[in-house]
């Protein structure tokens, strides 16, 4: 008699971060199409209706993506590291076909995946929501934004190809289903919460002395995040 097949378990906390930042990514990603489509349109035009307020919802979606992103980008590269890139990925890539490889690979695109949202945000936040209604199109930000929303859709959607390679449809459905486990539970959230602030100071020193390439990653990401609400700040006051 075969073994009972049992479905991949992804934390709670994963699930709900990488939904809602993915969902918001998602929807920013195809409003972003429609503001193209209607204010420019210089590479190809779809027959969409021509909605001048598509800017200002695709700027909300943005600004919520902007919002909930830091918050998944801290978890993934601390309690979900081991689905990102790693100090041996280079030698593991080298084994072409093999199963480490297509894992290899997945790592890496879950990697790529976070940094192109990263530049997506950064670079939508140094544009002006004045520039797209007046036809200035030729703003050097404005130019990297859409290389940005290119890089950032290719890299989803190797990310979904990738998950379903490495664990087939299963996996993808683990991420959509709310079932979780007793020690899951968000009723002990504010006990590990706790538990890691009294130990939040041990952690952060082996962190730092490790300095591996995930941490200068991380370290990278949430200044390149911080420097967009800042950068944008002082250009809103000036």
């Amino acid at each position: 008699m075969s073994a009972k097949f049992s479905p991949p378990y992804q934390p709670l906390l994963l699930r709900i971060l990488h939904g809602l930042t993915g969902f918001s990514a998602i929807a920013a990603i195809a409003t972003a199409f429609w503001t193209y489509n209607t204010y420019d349109g210089r590479w190809g035009r779809i027959p969409l209706p021509k909605f001048e307020a598509i800017e200002g919802i695709h700027g909300t979606f943005g600004l919520w993506t902007l919002l909930i992103f830091p918050f998944f980008v801290v978890y993934a590269f601390n309690r979900g590291q081991r689905r990102l890139i790693q100090s041996n990925s280079l030698n593991k890539l080298a084994q072409v076909g093999q199963p480490i490889w297509w894992y290899t690979l997945h790592r890496l695109v879950n990697t790529i995946s976070i940094l192109s949202l990263t530049f997506a945000l950064f670079s939508g936040k140094m544009m002006s929501e004045k520039w797209l209604p007046q036809g200035e199109l030729n703003h050097f930000w404005y130019s990297a934004h859409l290389v940005a929303w290119l890089i950032l859709v290719v890299a989803i959607a190797l990310h979904l190809l990738m998950s379903i390679k490495v664990g087939g449809v299963p996996l993808v459905l683990s991420m959509l289903n709310w079932r979780f486990r007793s020690q899951d539970s968000p009723a002990l959230w504010r006990e590990h919460l706790l538990h890691w602030r009294n130990n939040l100071s041990i952690t952060l020193v082996k962190q730092w002395l490790s300095f591996s390439l995930l941490k200068i990653l991380e370290i990278l990401v949430l200044i390149t995040l911080a420097l967009a609400w800042i950068i944008s700040l002082i250009k809103e006051l000036s």
